[in-house]
């Protein structure tokens, strides 16, 4: 189905139901800015989480639970105004918008061996959620890595997925999710124009990179308030990037500090089109992360816990999460050696203002239809993963 018609299918369904779906993307703005908030409290380093990929993995996993386990999770996740049993039909909606992207996603609920798997539910993660509900042999390693890498492999079509090399054997229930991200610009940036240049990783350090450039009309703001500027970048399928880059000296921590889900959405109301040569780095982001500890600072901690109700995934009391694991990859570049006019340094006799991302920023990917948040992260040094 071409991304246009899923476009309309979606509008079509979204506009049933368009309140339910206004609190769904605005969850998962919210989430998905308070989960950035916490990993980037705890690194400096690069970071990219495919949120809504998270998202869908913690609401599969809602399913699954009841109780007072179910309405932590809702609450941690905004969604304590929807109905839960709605929830997979209306989910389901806005992942036919998001499945027109780039975006490659997979989630997998995989309780030990043991644990009997409800029919009911193993059906409802797979239509609703486009995911796996397995068993798992964690008390065999290697067996347990060998099962886990090749859904990976299945899910995204990439061949080096390795996840983990251990697992814990004393392991109940895994939740693991996996995004994948080619960053297709449309127009692309013109391959013959890239070369390398500076990129000021902090005051003490610089490192050469490949520079993409491209001349066209961008949808450019400014926020005085958090002196940050706010460059949208469209993407097939309907998707676009929002590169968010602090003025000369300002710390990208206190930009970070700024971010919401209301934060993202009047930026993108702001946004003014405008003719500019933009510079943009050349990357690749591949991110592993344990998300237990995260995901309790959020306020997610019953179902980690022994009096966790999980029974609707299926027989066996005593079921508890163990872990969530996230694996997301994001790949930035040129996408085609075509030269067009878009995609070429501007040749008039006046030339436009050049904004060069030259130094740390961060970036949100979302559904421009919806407005759902695909994924958030950030780029201290594009020379390194």
């Amino acid at each position: 189905m071409a991304p246009s018609l899923l476009s309309l299918v979606g509008l079509l369904l979204l506009s049933l139901c368009s309140s339910e779906a206004d609190v769904l993307t605005d969850s998962n703005a919210d989430f998905s800015a308070r989960l950035y908030h916490v990993v980037s409290s705890r690194t400096d380093d690069n970071i990219f989480l495919s949120t809504f990929t998270l998202t869908n993995g913690l609401l599969a996993l809602v399913s699954g639970t009841n109780g007072p386990t179910k309405d932590q999770l809702l609450q941690a996740l905004s969604l304590t105004g929807l109905d839960s049993q709605a929830l997979p039909d209306l989910f389901q909606t806005l992942r036919t918008l998001v499945l027109a992207t780039s975006l490659k996603q997979g989630v997998a609920v995989l309780p030990a061996v043991g644990f009997q798997l409800s029919a009911s539910y193993l059906d409802l993660v797979q239509s609703k959620f486009g995911g796996n509900a397995v068993n798992v042999a964690y008390t065999v390693p290697q067996e347990a890595t060998d099962t886990i890498n090749q859904w990976a492999q299945d899910q995204t079509g990439d061949q080096d997925q390795d996840l983990m090399t251990n697992w814990d054997p004393n392991t109940q229930l895994l939740l693991a999710t996996i995004g994948s991200f080619k960053a297709q610009f449309t127009p692309s940036f013109n391959a013959s124009l890239t070369q390398d240049e500076r990129f000021y990783v902090d005051n003490y350090h610089v490192v050469m990179v490949p520079m993409m450039l491209r001349a066209d009309k961008f949808f450019l703001a400014y926020d005085p308030s958090v002196k940050v500027g706010v460059l949208k970048l469209p993407m097939a399928g309907e998707a676009a990037m929002l590169v968010l880059l602090p003025d000369e000296g300002v710390d990208i921590s206190t930009v970070e500090e700024e971010i919401t889900g209301n934060k993202i959405q009047s930026w993108i109301r702001k946004l003014k089109k405008t003719k500019l040569e933009v510079q943009l780095p050349r990357f690749l982001l591949e991110r592993s992360y344990f998300l237990r500890d995260v995901l309790q600072t959020l306020d997610i901690t019953r179902v980690f816990q022994d009096d966790a109700d999980l029974s609707t995934i299926g027989g066996g009391a005593g079921l508890k999460l163990t872990q969530v694991f996230h694996k997301s990859v994001l790949s930035v570049d040129e996408s085609s050696d075509d030269i067009t006019a878009e995609g070429g340094a501007s040749s008039s006799s006046s030339l436009p203002p050049r904004l060069t991302v030259n130094r740390p920023f961060v970036f949100v990917i979302y559904q421009e239809t919806s407005g759902a948040v695909l994924s958030m992260g950030r780029v201290v040094n594009p020379s390194r993963k």
